[in-house]
């Protein structure tokens, strides 16, 4: 096979897995190229290099978002977890835990 996203035969999944599976290669990829940039502008000492590679991760931040979203929209569960997670204020480990329970409501 030529695609490692797989780990089932391709041409026994349907086309929505199959989508799904880029998503998650993509969300993957796009948080890894964030951590890589975070490394490079860490250390870099050119002021006008270190704005571009904060520009190009912004980008990499942008589609990491995008990919999220696409992969939310079509996993109800997913969103309704999240929900209770994320941008809210107090201790992310009680909000992951009512996400679960959210969760869990969802068909």
């Amino acid at each position: 096979m030529g695609f490692e996203q797989y780990h089932e035969p391709a041409s026994e999944l349907s086309d929505e897995t199959r989508t799904f599976a880029r998503m998650i290669a993509s969300l993957t990829e796009e948080a890894e190229a964030i951590s890589w940039y975070e490394q490079r502008i860490s250390i870099e000492k050119n002021a006008q290099a270190k704005s571009i590679m904060l520009s190009a991760q912004q980008e990499e931040f942008k589609h990491f978002g995008m990919d999220l979203e696409f992969l939310l929209r079509r996993k109800p569960k997913w969103r309704a977890a999240l929900k209770d997670i994320l941008f809210t204020e107090g201790d992310i480990v009680e909000a992951g835990e009512k996400g679960e329970k959210d969760e869990d409501k969802v068909a």
